[in-house]
């Protein structure tokens, strides 16, 4: 899907200004691309142990498409619990987006099966975040 420079998605020069300064100043490259595809930086997966009593669950990261600074993060007493859950992936970024995730993919990413959902469209775009 190619940017609109007006319309409804459109970002304002000003936004564009912010997010393009803020990458910069982050040390990140800016990619313009379409919305969804792949970045040449995303986030790297990793796993950290859990601060909870479980012992062996685990914290799972996925990696982001076309990220500026969004974190993705599923707790490992998420896992454990293996109910739906609604992730915001602000992380450094100026803004937010929520991932949706069903008990059924919460579990296999607890099994570190792949799992692949766009996040909502905010500030005029969206990502695709990959847990495995």
């Amino acid at each position: 899907m190619s940017r609109a420079i007006s319309g409804p998605h459109a970002i304002s020069r000003r936004e564009f200004t912010v997010e393009s300064v803020l990458a910069l100043l982050a040390g990140v490259t800016i990619t313009i691309t379409g919305c969804g595809g792949t970045s040449s930086s995303p986030t790297s997966p990793s796993t950290t142990p859990s601060g909870g009593s479980t012992g062996g669950t685990q914290d799972v990261s996925g990696v982001i498409s076309d990220n500026h600074g969004h974190t993705a993060t599923i707790k490992g007493a998420d896992i454990v619990a293996a109910d739906a859950v609604v992730l915001h992936i602000q992380g450094g970024a100026t803004h937010d987006h929520t991932v949706t995730l069903t008990s059924d993919q919460v579990r296999s990413i607890g099994a570190r099966q792949r799992v692949s959902m766009r996040s909502s469209t905010d500030v005029g775009h969206d990502h695709t975040v990959t847990f495995n």
